[in-house]
């Protein structure tokens, strides 16, 4: 089994295991108008598939005549990792040919969290799924990165990120350093994409042709999907949309960026830039305030204010999820999306926020009440990146 590159042409093989796939279980009758095959070349390709172990089958209830044979993906014929790189959290997951998940860790990203140190982590925990499960390397498809960019998806490496809490995370060839530990082929997406296929890939019944993504952490990232497709742009900057101008005289988040940009009013980091220089001016309603010094007010301990009913923190984040949704509704009128998925540690702070959000989001929509995409944090939520991860690679097998 080896992986395509990116952009391959569905063979009629490909595309029947892929709607086998999607559908769960599914009839010859129902594959019949997509295949565009004759009933006996339909038949052979069936059988052939079944007796490569792509497939398997069964049989479904007589209308009167024989039971349909009901055919099905084979779980068992290859496995994936899906690994997510970001910069709060990092996971690992291991999946079956029907994208069920077998396996699941996830860590939290420190100052220790080194690229070696994730690579160490990483293969050591990649072996110890294998050897849980009685895998061996030849049964792995591939395994799937989806991490923060900018990034190079060609050559695999993860180029110049920022806001990592370790050094070391700039031209970092990933997929290269992963294969030559695990002997397992690797492929690298940005994070915000693989979240996107992943939430298509759980909501797949709902047939949605046009979503976007957006993750509210420490920076904001972003992805759409037309047609079914991730769109790609000519380079690969998915937190490029934080930098969105939202107003005009904003504050500027570091020293560099645009002033007023979006993740300058809506990220962790702003949060936690905003709280600090209150503090320092001696607010005593804070949380945290006496406790720790106004530099080392973190996010956390803001949350934790929020969730224990600080007034201060019910504050900042409710500013914070306004100007979340103001960008959001830009690219709302920009893009048209059906369906939008929510996700990152803003997202899931609090109702309070999620909630603040797509009420500004809808407010300053266009078309609203004509046009009303659908909200929500997606059905897979933290497993998305990792889900997706894999799914770039199944997506991408040849069968």
């Amino acid at each position: 089994m080896t992986i395509l590159p990116s952009f391959p042409i569905a063979s009629p093989k490909k595309l029947i295991y892929t709607h086998i796939a999607r559908q769960g279980v599914t009839s010859k009758a129902e594959l019949m108008p997509l295949s565009g095959m004759t009933s006996s070349s339909l038949t052979r390709l069936l059988e052939e598939m079944v007796a490569d172990k792509l497939l398997i089958t069964g049989y479904g209830p007589s209308s009167g005549g024989r039971r349909p044979i009901l055919y099905e993906v084979n779980a068992d014929y290859g496995y994936f990792f899906g690994l997510d790189i970001s910069r709060r959290t990092s996971t690992l997951g291991f999946f079956d040919a029907k994208m069920n998940s077998k396996a699941l860790l996830r860590w939290r990203m420190d100052e220790a969290m080194t690229p070696e140190a994730l690579i160490d982590y990483v293969v050591l925990n990649i072996r110890s799924i294998m050897l849980d499960h009685h895998i061996q390397p030849h049964q792995v498809v591939g395994i799937g990165i989806g991490a923060v960019g900018p990034l190079d998806r060609k050559t695999g490496v993860i180029i110049e990120p920022s806001n990592f809490p370790a050094r070391g995370w700039n031209q970092v060839p990933i997929c290269k350093l992963l294969e030559e530990r695990t002997g397992i082929a690797s492929r690298l997406g940005n994070g915000a994409d693989a979240a996107l296929i992943g939430e298509h890939w759980s909501m797949r019944s709902e047939n949605l042709q046009h979503m976007l993504y957006v993750h509210a952490g420490v920076g904001l990232r972003s992805a759409m999907m037309s047609g079914g497709h991730i769109v790609h742009g000519s380079v690969d900057m998915e937190g490029a949309v934080g930098q969105m101008i939202i107003q005009m005289d904003g504050p500027r988040l570091h020293d560099h960026g645009n002033y007023g940009a979006w993740e300058a009013l809506a990220s962790v980091q702003a949060l936690e830039k905003r709280a600090r220089a209150v503090a320092k001016t001696g607010r005593a309603d804070i949380p945290g305030a006496g406790q720790v010094p106004p530099e080392r007010l973190t996010y956390d301990v803001l949350l934790q204010g929020l969730h224990s009913g600080n007034a201060y923190a019910r504050e900042i984040f409710t500013q914070s999820a306004v100007c979340f949704g103001i960008g959001l509704a830009n690219l709302i009128n920009v893009l048209h999306p059906e369906s939008i998925v929510l996700g990152g540690p803003l997202i899931n702070s609090h109702e309070l926020y999620f909630q603040t959000a797509i009420d500004t989001a809808k407010r300053n929509i266009y078309y609203y009440p004509d046009y009303v995409p659908s909200f929500s944090k997606g059905k897979l939520q933290e497993d998305a990146v990792a889900v997706g991860s894999a799914m770039m690679v199944w997506s991408n097998m040849v069968v």
